[in-house]
């Protein structure tokens, strides 16, 4: 009498047969591509629940950074990127994690958790003023600002001013930037915005006009390499702060290139 059982068998065996070749296919690229093994590597709890929105495959390849280089992490806050970063550039390289007072305060807890027993130990943590921070000229390969470029115009609170001037920083990491170096931006999109009104839609939406970044790095010297529309999305009309429940973590955002000519 005619059975089905081998050919289940069959199929079960090939099936896994294929599912380990899938594996071990998988497992040969992340060897093959640092990006790769970062994201599939070591990681803090929590961190991989971002992905889904943060791209960081996308971003780090669009950022073009590799083995041996030298970045900033711009606005670390708790080092989502900075660990990533830290893992693709390797023991020749290094990354720079930054914070203000502000956002040291605020990332504190899980930022120490992150560097616990030396987990990256080819990172360094900066916490100075975005206006002065101390960068060694032609020092940097990679500058990288995720989410918080906006932040250099927001006026947080009873403060006088806002958190920093684009213009001073700018100035500093073109001349810490080696020739070719580059700087990816990645932001929450604001509608058109006159120049006078950036602070305070900073400062509301925690937005920005890409415009306005666009004409900022251009005024500091550098040119503008490209755009990626990973993070797009046409459903968010920029109205909202990026804190509302019905956007947050899905806000349209923009994702440029800059190098240091």
């Amino acid at each position: 009498m005619f059975t089905t059982r081998p050919l289940r068998i069959i199929c079960a065996t090939l099936c896994t047969v294929v599912l380990c070749l899938t594996l071990q296919s998988q497992a040969a690229m992340a060897a093959d591509d640092p990006i790769e093994s970062a994201i599939a590597g070591e990681r803090m709890p929590g961190d991989r629940n971002e992905d889904s929105w943060r791209k960081p495959r996308e971003i780090l390849t669009f950022l073009d950074v590799a083995p041996g280089q030298h970045v900033l992490d711009f606005y670390s806050g708790p080092g989502y990127y900075s660990e990533l970063l830290a893992r693709v550039v390797g023991p020749t390289g290094s990354v720079l994690i930054h914070n203000n007072e502000l956002y040291a305060q605020a990332a504190h807890h899980d930022l120490m958790k992150r560097l616990r027993g030396g987990r990256l130990p080819n990172v360094k943590v900066r916490k100075e003023s975005s206006n002065y921070i101390q960068l060694k000229p032609a020092s940097l390969d990679r500058v990288l600002f995720v989410l918080v470029y906006h932040d250099l115009y927001w006026q947080p609170g009873l403060s006088p001013e806002p958190m920093g001037d684009p213009k001073k920083v700018l100035g500093t990491l073109y001349k810490a930037l080696k020739p070719g170096g580059m700087v990816v931006v990645v932001d929450h999109v604001a509608n058109p915005t006159p120049r006078e009104n950036l602070v305070a839609v900073a400062s509301r939406l925690h937005r920005i006009d890409p415009d306005a970044v666009l004409a900022d790095f251009k005024q500091a010297g550098f040119e503008f390499a490209g755009e990626s529309s990973v993070l797009k999305n046409p459903n968010d009309d920029h109205k909202l702060s990026v804190f509302d429940s019905s956007v947050r973590k899905r806000t349209d955002q923009f994702v440029y290139k800059f190098r240091r000519p």
